[in-house]
Parts: structure tokens; C-alpha cells; sequence
């Protein structure tokens, strides 16, 4: 009887492993999935497929780009970020179409000196302007292990989120006049490069090449189409944030916001711009 059990609990195991794996969305392979650009030897894709990584020296810095473009999805990829001393250094991830009047969704990590948060600045471009930037502190430390970065792009909003935590929401507005990114589509493009002009403490601390290469790790990156399942019960992926939702990102507003465009008076002296009027817009 004991082993009659014994093996029955096996088999519901197994059972219950082998329809997790079905149904849980692979996730891609660098080979397959992406070109690697600039860079030469400093971009590099190993373990199969699973593992990129891109490096930065003073000669230059690296990137790459997706073969396919999108349209709409969720986007996730796991980064594991420049460590130490990073100041000067911008890694970029991002979604963008081509041409003067391009569309653009931006992760960018500042670096900064060793023992300062990166700073995570985020901004959304439609029809060649952006100008919509809002900054976070992380409330980790993201270069110490891989953490996940995910756009969810969809005809209603774009949802930024950090390891399933939303930090930003730029709804559809164009009932009040401000374009959205719908009718182009995006190829995901990300970088190392040096831009200590800016990128930590408005270009005052500037690159220590003597700790060079500098390098920044990928991995388990996954798209999600938007007609397809998303394989997942959170409601604001496919609609607007739940109550759940709307309540971790008001504690990352809250806590780890360090600059909003909305809230820059000096920035628009006439009144915010038209999308941060209603409280909904954020």
C-alpha cells in the first residue's frame, strides 16, 4: 500500500513538472533571436545561446539587436548589470522603430560610483519626441544577481515593470491629443556605452578606465505576443492595473521615484504637458 502511494505521488509529480513545462513560455536564444552589432569581440554569446554579454573599454562599447520587429507584447529580459565602480557607463535597453519619426520605449541604467544606486531612467518617444522621462532608485541591487525588465506594450498603455513589479504607466491619450506608439513596429536594441558627458551626476564624475572592460550580463529573454495567452492571472497585463497593481506602484512612486517630467515646473514653466493633467496618466 506504501508503495502503491509512494508511486502514485510520484507520478502526480512528474505529472505536475512535465504540464508546468508546457505551459510556461520558453525563453529565447541569443543565436536564433538576435544580431550583434558594434562592438566586435565585446559583444559576445555563449552557453549555447543562453548567455549574452556586452563590454565597454575606451576604445568602445557594444550592442545588439532582435532580427524580428514587434508590434505589441510583453517583452522580458534579465539583466545582470555593470558591477563596481560604473560611473560613466549607460546601459540601454529598449524597443524603437526607425527614422525621423520614430517610436521609442526606454530602459536606461545610469551608473554611478561604487557603493551608489544606478540610477533607472525611463522615458517613451512617439513620433520622434520624447521628453517624457521619469527616474527610479532600485530598491536592490542589480548588479549582484539578474533581475527581469519587461515592457508590456499594448494599444491601451505601456506598463514598465521590474521583476513583475509595475514602476510606470503611460496610458493612450490620444482622445486629448498626444500620440501613442501603435502603427510602427519595434525592434528591441540594447548597449553599453560611455556617456560620462551626463549619465552620472550631470557628467561631473567621469569614467575610471582603469576599471575597464566594464561589462553587463543577459539572459532569459522571452517575448509574449499580444495575441496570444499570456499565460499568467494578472489582470493589468491584458486590461488596467488591479488594485495589487496600482498599489506597488504607488509604493515605488512613492519610495524610489527621484525624478518626474510631469513635475518639473521649471522644466515647463507654461503647465504640465497635456498627458499629466488627469492623475490617470502616469
Amino acid at each position: 500500500m506504501a508503495f502503491s502511494c509512494n508511486g502514485f505521488l510520484m507520478f502526480a509529480l512528474v505529472s505536475l513538472v512535465m504540464s508546468s513545462l508546457l505551459v510556461a513560455p520558453a525563453a529565447g536564444n541569443f543565436y536564433q533571436d538576435f544580431d550583434l552589432t558594434w562592438g566586435n569581440n565585446r559583444a559576445k554569446i555563449f552557453q549555447g545561446g543562453q548567455l549574452l554579454s556586452l563590454s565597454l573599454d575606451r576604445v568602445s562599447g557594444s550592442g545588439f539587436q532582435s532580427k524580428k520587429e514587434y508590434l505589441f507584447g510583453r517583452i522580458d529580459m534579465q539583466l545582470k548589470l555593470v558591477a563596481g565602480n560604473s560611473a560613466g557607463t549607460v546601459t540601454a535597453y529598449y524597443l524603437s522603430s526607425q527614422g525621423p519619426t520614430h517610436d521609442e520605449i526606454d530602459f536606461e541604467f545610469l551608473g554611478n560610483l561604487s557603493g551608489d544606486p544606478y540610477i533607472l531612467h525611463t522615458n517613451v518617444f512617439t513620433q520622434g519626441k520624447g521628453n517624457r522621462e521619469q527616474q527610479f532608485y532600485l530598491w536592490f541591487d542589480p548588479t549582484r544577481n539578474f533581475h527581469t525588465y519587461s515592457i508590456i506594450w499594448k494599444p491601451q498603455h505601456i506598463i514598465f515593470v521590474v521583476d513583475n513589479i509595475p514602476i510606470r504607466v503611460f496610458k493612450n491619450a490620444e482622445q486629448i491629443g498626444v500620440p501613442f506608439p501603435k502603427s510602427q513596429p519595434m525592434k528591441i536594441y540594447s548597449s553599453l556605452w560611455n556617456a560620462d558627458d551626463w549619465a552620472t551626476r550631470g557628467g561631473l564624475v567621469k569614467t575610471d578606465w582603469s576599471k575597464a572592460p566594464f561589462t553587463a550580463y543577459y539572459r532569459n529573454f522571452k517575448v509574449t505576443a499580444s495575441n496570444a495567452a499570456w499565460g499568467t492571472n494578472s489582470a493589468w497585463e491584458t486590461n488596467e492595473l488591479d488594485a495589487h497593481g496600482r498599489r506597488r506602484l504607488r509604493w515605488v512612486q512613492k519610495y524610489f521615484m527621484i525624478y518626474n517630467y510631469c513635475t518639473d515646473l521649471k522644466r515647463f514653466p507654461q503647465g504640465a504637458p497635456p498627458e499629466c493633467r488627469r492623475s490617470r496618466f502616469l
